[in-house]
């Protein structure tokens, strides 16, 4: 099934990983092909996940049983697995706390960077963006892991946020990642995925 306005299937628009939100009007008045991606925030927002679940079906990829198995493992595990990593994405926005993957995302983003340029640039818009008072997406901090970011900003390291992300990333696997684990979406995640082992053998 594909977007008729950008030509990009619905599923790879689903599993882009790091968008950013965008405004339902822009929606409205159509975005070029070059932005397909600023489209996942609508799309997840009128669908649900068995809906997009019922669109990965006529997909001719998926994770394989292994694949689905070793999620189970471990949040590290799963994280490190592109495909795992988008599902528990959209678990996250079906629970209101996606912020805390896409602020883990961009901490891991923040630690590639060696210019001391680009450190100043990601580390205010990592703080504009998830850290600071009523931010859009601002994630549940104690005052002694925030007061360390902002006091970092005017000369931010590649360990800046490293103690804020530590929190966030044990907050996801004593919380959110269990309750992935058991739920409706993964399950049908490795019986989709056994379907297609079996596909694959006969």
């Amino acid at each position: 099934m594909r977007d008729n306005n950008t030509g990009v299937s619905i599923l790879e628009m689903a599993f882009t990983d790091c968008v950013k939100p965008t405004e339902l009007s822009a929606d409205k008045k159509g975005m070029k092909k070059k932005n397909w991606r600023h489209r996942i925030r609508f799309l997840l927002k009128t669908n649900s996940s068995q809906s997009v679940l019922h669109l990965m079906k006529n997909r001719p990829y998926r994770p394989s049983v292994d694949d689905v198995n070793q999620w189970t493992q471990s949040l590290d595990k799963l994280l490190s697995h592109k495909y795992g990593k988008a599902a528990f994405r959209i678990f996250l926005k079906s629970e209101f706390c996606e912020e805390n993957i896409e602020f883990w995302t961009a901490c891991e983003d923040f630690k590639t960077l060696t210019l001391q340029k680009d450190l100043v640039s990601k580390a205010n818009s990592i703080y504009e963006e998830f850290i600071q008072s009523e931010a859009a997406k601002e994630i549940n901090l104690d005052f002694h892991t925030k007061n360390a970011i902002i006091q970092s900003l005017h000369a931010p390291t590649a360990t800046s946020f490293q103690a804020a992300q530590k929190k966030v990333y044990s907050l996801m696997e004593n919380n959110s990642y269990p309750r992935f684990i058991h739920s409706d979406l993964y399950k049908e995640l490795y019986t989709l995925a056994r379907g297609e082992g079996k596909h694959i053998k006969s």
